[in-house]
C-alpha cells in the first residue's frame, strides 16, 4: 500500500481545488481534487503534504489539521493510505501547477464538479468537522461500492444527500 496525502486549503469559504487535467494517464484525470501528493521515503504526511502543497501551489503551509485516514481499495489501482489535511493558515502567491488547474471553488460549489464519490463523504466530514476519521473506500473500476466509516458500513447510496 502506497501513502499520500491531501490537503483541502481554505480561504473566504472557499477550497483550494485543483482540476487534474495535464498528467497523462492519470486515474484523476478531469476530477476536482485538493492539493497533495505521494509521501517519499522516510517522510512523514505532514512533512509530504507541506512538500506537495509548496510544489504544486506555491504556498506555504502555516498549520495543519490532520482530519483523518482514507483507505482506498481498487481492482485498477495499488491500495492507498491517504491522509487527509486541512489548513486555513498559509501564506504565497499561487503558482502555475503542471498537473492541472488551480481554482478557489466554495465549498457549497465542489459537490456540483466531477469529483470521486468517496471523496463526497469525506467532504461531508470535513464540513461536519467530524473527529479524526478512519474511512475505508472500495472501488471497481470508477464505482464506489463500498464505505466504511470507523468500522461502520455506511448505506451511502440511499442516502446520497447526507454526503453532498
Amino acid at each position: 500500500m502506497k501513502n499520500t496525502t491531501l490537503c483541502y486549503i481554505e480561504k473566504d469559504g472557499a477550497y483550494l481545488m485543483l482540476h487534474r487535467t495535464k498528467k497523462e494517464n492519470d486515474g484523476n484525470h478531469n476530477k476536482w481534487i485538493g492539493v497533495g501528493g505521494h509521501c517519499e521515503e522516510n517522510e512523514s504526511p505532514d512533512e509530504c503534504i507541506r512538500r506537495e502543497v509548496l510544489e504544486e501551489t506555491g504556498l506555504v503551509l502555516h498549520q495543519l489539521s490532520y482530519r483523518g485516514l482514507v483507505t482506498f481499495v481498487s481492482d485498477l489501482y495499488e491500495g492507498e493510505y491517504m491522509h487527509i489535511f486541512t489548513s486555513t493558515v498559509f501564506s504565497g502567491l499561487i503558482s502555475a501547477c503542471d498537473e492541472g488547474e488551480l481554482l478557489w471553488v466554495q465549498k457549497t460549489q465542489v459537490p456540483s464538479l466531477p469529483i470521486w464519490e468517496g471523496d463526497r463523504i469525506f467532504l461531508n466530514l470535513l464540513a461536519e468537522n467530524a473527529p479524526f476519521f478512519s474511512l475505508k473506500l472500495v472501488y471497481t473500476g470508477s464505482i464506489l461500492n463500498c464505505a466504511i466509516l470507523n468500522g461502520i458500513s455506511l448505506d451511502f447510496r440511499q442516502n446520497s444527500r447526507d454526503f453532498l
